[in-house]
């Protein structure tokens, strides 16, 4: 893993001096993919770090950031609830426009859960290359009945999501029956829940589930 070019946003650009880490492929990087965390790991959780490090291995640069409720966890070790949702959107314009300004080639956007869900809002408006959600939160925990999916109607980023069968968040049974974009591709992972993680008696692991999701990521961002 390496960092980037200043390893650091500026102090000075939000009340909190974000930290982000850049994963670097060993080869030149065809596409570069910002990757943005769930409401309650942060961008070096076990889940991230193996996402970001098997897309890097197969070719792909990943920017990881962190929100600023986040941010601030680390310097008192409080957990609090995300920012305002219009908080949330501005950083990820910030943290776009930064990295648009150092790499070269196409730049996609996406994250886990919630990451990824503030990212589809934005996805058309940055002119992204493509969009990629890890565990869409379709609709809160327990309230199925209150989806979130209107504006993935009208969605025209390229967009993969990669689903667990059995997300709590958005199961097959239920996503079946929303209308979504065309641009949208999904892909499913058997007998998997929100994390990617599948049940024992599905003969799967969730480093295999892992590694399908980074595979099929490489195929939708044209880095394979």
């Amino acid at each position: 893993m390496s960092k980037g070019p200043s390893g650091f946003i500026d102090a000075g650009q939000w009340e909190q001096g974000l930290p982000w880490l850049w994963d670097e492929p060993p080869q030149v990087a065809r596409s570069t993919l910002i990757l943005a965390h769930g409401a309650g790991a942060p961008m070096d959780s076990p889940f991230m770090q193996h996402m970001a490090q098997g897309l890097a291995a197969r070719g792909v640069r990943v920017v990881r950031f962190e929100f600023a409720y986040m941010a601030q966890r680390r310097v008192d070790g409080r957990k609090r609830p995300p920012n305002p949702q219009a908080q949330l959107l501005q950083q990820w314009r910030e943290v776009h426009a930064q990295v648009r300004q150092r790499v070269a080639e196409p730049v996609a956007i996406g994250g886990k859960s919630m990451g990824g869900r503030m990212a589809s809002l934005l996805a058309d408006e940055l002119d992204a290359a493509a969009l990629i959600c890890l565990g869409y939160p379709f609709y809160a925990a327990g309230k199925p009945e209150k989806p979130r999916v209107a504006h993935l109607a009208e969605l025209r980023t390229p967009t993969l999501i990669v689903q667990g069968e059995r997300d709590a968040l958005g199961n097959r049974e239920a996503v079946a029956g929303y209308d979504l974009s065309p641009a949208i591709a999904l892909h499913w992972l058997q007998a998997a829940d929100h994390d990617l993680k599948p049940l024992k008696a599905s003969g799967f692991s969730h480093e295999q589930h892992l590694d399908s999701a980074a595979q099929v990521i490489v195929r939708q961002l044209g880095a394979s």
